[in-house]
């Protein structure tokens, strides 16, 4: 039933092409960092809705309790927004 912060990583980096992502925690609680062009354009609620698309069935499970997000295009990572 637990999940590492790799398979995560795994899973969000097979959807979303061209990204960044860095994973951390355990004991079902996780912090996501990802970087990706996909979210340009879309508010920080559309952006979550995102990821919880790809992390649903882990969450379903049970495997991640708790996930912590910063989620940003390309372009606001390099302004430092």
């Amino acid at each position: 039933m637990a999940i590492t912060t790799t398979t995560i990583a795994d899973l969000l980096i097979a959807v979303l092409d061209d990204s960044q992502v860095e994973v951390q925690g355990d004991g079902g609680k996780y912090q996501v960092f990802v970087t990706a062009q996909i979210f340009v354009g879309l508010n920080r609620v559309k952006r979550q809705q995102v990821i919880y698309r790809i992390l649903n069935e882990h969450i379903a499970s049970g495997a991640i309790h708790a996930v912590n997000m910063t989620l940003k295009t390309p372009e606001e990572m390099n302004s430092g927004s």
